[in-house]
């Protein structure tokens, strides 16, 4: 296979799972219900934790800094901290309790009551999201499952899901950035009033 004729085929496997997303009505509830729930955080002096492992971590900086910085206009910061940043206390806490703490310990020492953490894990089992998952649970934080298609053990530990309709983790990915910029676009619009894009 020539080399445009395999890059023209992933843009069609993407462009058909982005349609799946599209009309996907449960999806599409919950990605609302998360907005409201992170608007609710946010209004009540709370703030969004964000963790996930490899290109998951990846994007827990770009929501953090969409959110903080800003995503369509110009407005107030918001407080959004991704746990995958400081290799200082990922280093520490990998090499003085395990890896799958690493998040786990962080969501215990920055995490209150009514914040919300979104953890994103593409196969739905990652130890150290699954920990941190359990954790935010004790302390009352508001718990977000960003995922993909299919049984999901982390379902149990999230007050809502982001089920991406996909198995392919590269397209459930590309489903939950696109999905992180909905999402801020709604909360944005929400606190701030919206403007002009």
């Amino acid at each position: 296979m020539r080399a445009a004729d395999s890059i023209a085929a992933h843009f069609d496997r993407s462009r058909e799972a982005m349609e799946r997303a599209a009309t996907d009505a449960e999806l599409l509830d919950s990605i609302a219900e998360i907005a409201e729930a992170i608007t609710r955080a946010f209004r009540s002096g709370g703030k969004l934790l964000i963790a996930g492992n490899g290109g998951s971590a990846a994007d827990a900086q770009h929501i953090a800094a969409e959110f903080l910085s800003r995503m369509n206009y110009d407005r107030d910061p918001l407080p959004a901290i991704a746990l995958t940043t400081d290799t200082s206390v990922l280093t520490a806490v990998g090499n003085d309790y395990g890896f799958d703490l690493a998040f786990e310990r962080q969501v215990r020492g920055l995490g209150r009551a009514g914040d919300v953490l979104i953890a994103i894990s593409t196969s739905g089992r990652s130890p150290n999201v699954m920990t941190a998952l359990a954790a935010a649970k004790r302390l009352g934080v508001v718990t977000v499952g960003f995922t993909g298609e299919g049984p999901r053990d982390m379902a149990a530990l999230c007050d809502h899901v982001l089920a991406a309709p996909s198995s392919s983790t590269p397209l459930i990915q590309q489903i939950h950035i696109v999905a992180a910029h909905a999402i801020c676009t709604v909360v944005e619009d929400a606190l701030f009033g919206g403007k002009p894009r």
